[in-house]
């Protein structure tokens, strides 16, 4: 029968495999790879590594007037321009990482708790708990993400803790739905079987037996839903529905850049580059996860 530790170690074991195949190598996405890392470095070393404060703090007002627009690429206090504030893009830049990758991590942990127990619920229980979590399940993706989030947004208000319960309670249906297929298949094979008639209690096999196998699963789904969730969170804060105006946030940047795009083309061309960057890396790294953990679609 399989155990928790090598079964959830098959994952890490087939990419340390890509590693030492010969000719692998160069199907490593090393692009997507190194702009996740970026949002990373930017995300956890803020503080370090930005040259201002992002909402001018340590500049006077007649300095941060005297910086007004400064068009990017002048010089190397600030090196992608200034905005209408006077406030430094790069700096403000990145710390949108830094929001969009805590929106998004916190979002997608209570995504992939709820619906990963309520998959395995209804995929090892079957019956009435099945058709149950199933209709919220239908009832939770008939409507598109944004549109749901922006309804409870509009609701309970705006801010950072508003906009992850709405992502939060969205995204947890893809997770239920993934981790049900997956339960359904692997319930029936012998090592569940043998468990059964071992008389080994539901909740252990469960966790030791059928958990440890969706690990590969949940993996591809979070890499490929971190870029939606991080596309949503823009969209709010684009639409004044996000976090307040002022807040470092890539989407508030776009949107506060809009009605100025011929005088001040910078203002919303790099934060739009940063948004397609990273949900671009994000499905690109997705895509080769899933071809590189199922041995069904691994392209050889």
């Amino acid at each position: 029968m399989a155990t928790a530790t090598g079964v959830a170690g098959s994952a890490l074991g087939r990419v340390s495999r890509l590693w030492r195949r010969p000719g692998r190598i160069r199907r490593i996405p090393v692009v997507p790879l190194s702009i996740v890392a970026l949002l990373l470095v930017c995300a956890i070393f803020a503080n370090i590594i930005s040259p201002h404060d992002p909402r001018g703090a340590d500049e006077t007002q007649r300095e941060r007037v005297l910086k007004t627009l400064v068009p990017p690429f002048q010089n190397w206090d600030n090196p992608l321009g200034t905005d209408r504030r006077g406030l430094d893009v790069l700096t403000r830049l990145i710390y949108g990482a830094r929001t969009s990758a805590v929106i998004s991590m916190i979002a997608l942990g209570f995504g992939v708790v709820a619906g990963t127990v309520l998959g395995l619920v209804a995929g090892f229980r079957g019956g009435w708990a099945d058709a149950i979590i199933m209709r919220l399940v239908d009832a939770a993706l008939a409507f598109p993400l944004i549109l749901v989030a922006m309804l409870i947004v509009v609701v309970l208000g705006p801010g950072i803790q508003n906009i992850i319960l709405a992502i939060a309670a969205t995204v947890w249906a893809r997770f239920a739905r993934q981790v049900r297929g997956e339960v359904l298949s692997i319930k029936e094979r012998d090592f569940v079987t043998l468990a059964r008639i071992a008389g080994v209690p539901d909740q252990t096999i469960i966790a030791r037996h059928i958990l440890p196998n969706v690990v590969n699963t949940l993996l591809i789904v979070v890499s490929l839903q971190i870029g939606n969730v991080i596309l949503t969170e823009a969209s709010l804060s684009f639409l004044g529905l996000g976090l307040p105006p002022g807040d470092p946030a890539w989407g508030i940047m776009v949107a506060e850049g809009r009605n100025f795009v011929i005088d001040a083309w910078w203002l919303s061309l790099f934060p739009g580059i940063a948004i397609t960057l990273v949900v671009l890396a994000f499905n690109f790294f997705g895509d080769w996860l899933r071809d590189t953990l199922d041995p069904k679609l691994r392209r050889l």
